[in-house]
Order: C-alpha cells, then sequence, then structure tokens
C-alpha cells in the first residue's frame, strides 16, 4: 500500500502534463503558414533552423513570431508575441 498511492498520485500527476494539439499556436493573417506552408521550400538552411516572422495585425499591434524548420522542411509555428505598438502607425 505504501507503494502504490504514490505510483497512483504519480500517475495522476503527470497526466495533467500531457500537451495538448489545441495549445499550439495557431497562424494567423500574417503568418508565413496562414493558410497553408509556404510553396518555397527552405532547402538551404538545416532542420532546426529557427525563422523569425514580425508584422503588424488588425490593431496596429507588432506581432512577432518564431518558427522551427522540421526535418520534413515544413515550418512549426511555436511562439507568438503581440506587441502594442505606440504611438498607433495611423498618426490616430
Amino acid at each position: 500500500m505504501k507503494i502504490l498511492l504514490p505510483t497512483i498520485l504519480s500517475v495522476v500527476m503527470l497526466s495533467g502534463c500531457a500537451t495538448d494539439s489545441s495549445t499550439e499556436v495557431q497562424p494567423i493573417p500574417g503568418s508565413i503558414t496562414y493558410g497553408e506552408q509556404p510553396r518555397t521550400k527552405l532547402t538551404k538552411s538545416p532542420p532546426g533552423s529557427v525563422i523569425y516572422n514580425s508584422f503588424y495585425d488588425s490593431t496596429d499591434s507588432r506581432v512577432k513570431e518564431t518558427y522551427i524548420l522540421q526535418p520534413d522542411r515544413t515550418l512549426k509555428l511555436t511562439r507568438r508575441v503581440i506587441v502594442p505598438d505606440y504611438p498607433s502607425r495611423n498618426g490616430s
């Protein structure tokens, strides 16, 4: 019983650590992978390379994204940071 209880508790706690595909960062308009993967393949970059993308969204906030080049040459969006850009670009 002394061994069984900690084992059960450990399994329950670790099951909460499982990643869910819904927690992945999803592309938005302006993302490199929005709609689909880019048509050109990154052939000169080795798999595991980090690619950065920066753009403005519809609310004039600056969006910075980080991608990882996968072994099959697709890009995986791993991180997004939205930074308010003051003053506004449109001058209002």
